[in-house]
């Protein structure tokens, strides 16, 4: 990806560790873990992801990236993994968030969008929204990039959004929502993009709060803050079965009879809400 990196191991942590430099300066610590030396280091990993956590957290602080990467899902979703790593180092195709237009979407469409370039593809959701890049602003995109020069717009950002959940509140209904996922175009950024589908979504359904999820592998929610979500609590670990040969994770409750499935867990994730009304 032609990153100026360097490889790096430590007493107390078994896998390799990529420190990836941009202009003389630390930008993003990334962390491999590859399932051979999972499986070979048993019950001694527990503590040692603990402890990267720890320094996860300094390090993010001083505002240097830092992203756990396993194996499966680097097979998986390479081209996904490697749009977001870009993006991070700010090598990606940048639009105006400005000179898009925001849109409710139908379900296909959302869909295939998010299998394509969100890490954890699509689930189900009542509401769809994406960001659209008419034809008139495609002079925006570098000469190089690749476009299909028989389209009217480009789709460059989803949104989903959960049904309501309804309360009572000072007699009046209170009506709070989940972001379910959020997605750029691989390899592009819409600056702005995210906030301008909130915004989208917020005039037409006037929320009470929204609430989200920040995945600690890849981030501490940074992002969610600087637009005005109040970072909550942390939910634990989430364990899956992963089929190696596949490279599918399953959760317990979907767990096929296959005696060689590997545990795996991710790194947990952060709850943000951000109140509308």
């Amino acid at each position: 990806m032609n990153f100026d990196w360097m490889l790096k191991r430590t007493d107390k942590d078994h896998f390799d560790l990529i420190e990836i430099w941009k202009n003389d300066r630390l930008v993003l610590l990334l962390r491999l873990i590859d399932l051979e030396t999972w499986l070979n280091r048993g019950n001694l990993l527990v503590s040692e992801i603990d402890d990267f956590k720890d320094k996860q957290t300094l390090l993010r602080s001083t505002g240097i990236a830092s992203v756990t990467l396993w194996e499966d899902i680097w097979f998986n979703k390479k081209e996904i993994v490697q749009s977001r790593l870009n993006a991070i180092t700010g090598i990606s195709e940048r639009i105006p968030g400005r000179v898009t237009q925001a849109r409710k979407l139908d379900k296909p469409t959302a869909k295939d969008f998010l299998d394509k370039n969100h890490l954890q593809g699509s689930v189900n959701s009542k509401i769809r929204y994406g960001l659209f890049l008419p034809k008139r602003y495609f002079r925006v995109l570098s000469t190089g990039y690749q476009l299909d020069s028989g389209i009217e717009e480009l789709l460059v950002a989803v949104a989903t959004f959960s049904h309501p959940r309804t309360f009572e509140r000072n007699g009046g209904l209170y009506r709070s929502y989940e972001l379910i996922r959020f997605a750029n175009l691989r390899n592009t950024t819409v600056v702005g993009g995210f906030d301008k589908l909130l915004r989208a979504f917020t005039d037409e359904y006037k929320p009470g709060d929204i609430m989200t999820y920040a995945d600690l592998e890849w981030s501490d929610g940074a992002s969610y803050s600087r637009l005005g979500f109040d970072e909550i609590s942390d939910k634990d670990p989430v364990q899956f079965w992963l089929d190696p040969t596949l490279n599918v994770r399953y959760t317990d409750n979907r767990r096929p009879e296959n005696d060689k499935l590997i545990e795996v867990y991710n790194a947990g994730s952060r709850k943000f809400v951000k109140t509308i009304h």
